[in-house]
């Protein structure tokens, strides 16, 4: 568990998506009114939020683009609108600030894939094909861009950022566990200033596979409260999403304005047997300061079980609470999902009202929220909620 002893403010934010980039487009799309980008055709029956594609060369040079996979520019160039936001490409405050990453492990070579295994079909002799292929297609550096440092390391080159480095591997949790460790770094005075978040490419056909071999994809456009039986599932979601959290009186003798501050932050992984995730976040929610008048954006996946569990558990801690899924919006973005929601709430709070209902199944309200709870209970594994509150709260 972490909660502030220190006051954690959000100054930052850095956001890519299938919405756009930056917080302006992503508070204009999520007001309503315009479609969403989920390509249909490209990986069909599976929908896809594809990435709105940005100008690359604002943040990243031509040069270091070629050494990155998808993944690493999405989230290369997400930290760079996030340093930009928070006004804080000083070469002296990059220099000492810490960086938390959550990262997948790299993208595979489809093409070396598929051949080695066409070749597997037409041969009797496999390990000798394998030994070939492996010599004369993977390239030792093949091997150190499937590294998840990477995404850090692209980040330390690009912008300068050479405090401490840490990155978490792990699906959904890895995000939750960047947050909890920057917001308890911060709140224990171990750290001024940190950059931390996700990136997830989520157009990518080997990755897609893995989750359908799980029974975890879903095959239907419907929201996310909607999707059960046939159509349970997520849909994934390209997504860069990095804050920029720090110390009250950092923030205040650099002379930024928050957008919100990070309240607290808990998390947990176990067994998912007979309820096991929402009993380990029962207890956990006690140590938040939640009311009546929280509102929550829940990174609810649409899989089978574990969103009715996640629902049920928000419905008996918060009665009433208008509940946005914001998977519906962005799709399921992994390692990226609960950064997202991080600040998608710190977004909110900054404009002192909360988003319009994503789909029919969820209750309006032209409240606006004393704060806001973020859920996120894995599709497999790992949950974590955090508060967000306005500075002043």
């Amino acid at each position: 568990m972490t909660q502030s002893n220190i006051p954690v403010w959000i100054t930052g934010l850095g956001l890519l998506s299938s919405l756009g980039e930056g917080p302006d487009a992503h508070w204009e799309a999520l007001q309503g009114g315009k479609p969403l980008n989920v390509d249909l055709e490209r990986f069909a029956p599976y929908p896809v939020h594809a990435l709105q594609e940005p100008d690359w060369a604002t943040q990243i040079s031509r040069r270091d683009m070629r050494q990155m996979e998808p993944w690493q520019q999405i989230g290369t160039y997400a930290a760079g609108l996030a340093l930009d936001d928070a006004n804080a490409k000083d070469e002296e405050l990059c220099g000492r600030m810490d960086m938390i990453v959550a990262a997948g492990g790299g993208e595979r070579d489809v093409e070396v894939d598929t051949a080695i295994m066409q070749g597997a079909r037409e041969t009797n002799d496999r390990d000798a094909l394998l030994t070939e292929r492996l010599s004369n297609d993977l390239r030792p550096t093949l091997f150190l861009a499937q590294l998840s440092n990477l995404l850090a390391g692209n980040i330390s080159i690009v912008h300068k950022v050479t405090g401490s480095s840490r990155t978490f591997m792990g699906e959904e949790g890895a995000g939750i566990s960047a947050i909890q460790t920057a917001a308890a770094r911060i709140a224990s005075g171990q750290s001024d200033i940190v950059l931390v978040g996700g990136a997830y490419n989520a157009e990518r056909a080997d990755m897609m596979l893995i989750f359908e071999l799980g029974q975890y994809m879903t095959k239907s456009a419907k929201p996310i409260w909607s999707r059960t039986g046939e159509d349970a599932g997520f849909a994934v979601g390209s997504v860069g999403a990095f804050l920029v959290l720090e110390s009250e009186a950092h923030a205040k003798a650099r002379g930024v304005t928050p957008y919100a501050k990070l309240r607290g932050v808990v998390a947990d992984h176990g067994s998912r047997s007979d309820g096991e995730a929402a009993k380990r976040m029962d207890g956990a929610i006690d140590c938040l300061p939640v009311s009546e008048k929280t509102a929550i954006l829940s990174g609810a996946t649409g899989c089978d079980g574990i969103t009715a569990e996640e629902s049920a558990f928000l419905m008996k801690h918060l009665p009433g609470s208008p509940v946005r899924g914001y998977g519906t919006i962005l799709g399921h973005s992994l390692e990226a999902h609960f950064p997202m929601g991080v600040a998608m709430a710190a977004l909110a709070m900054k404009h002192n009202h909360f988003y319009p209902p994503f789909e029919p199944a969820e209750q309006a309200t032209d409240d606006a929220p004393k704060n806001i709870l973020v859920s996120t209970f894995g599709h497999y594994r790992s949950e974590g909620l955090a508060l967000v509150e306005t500075v002043d709260a």
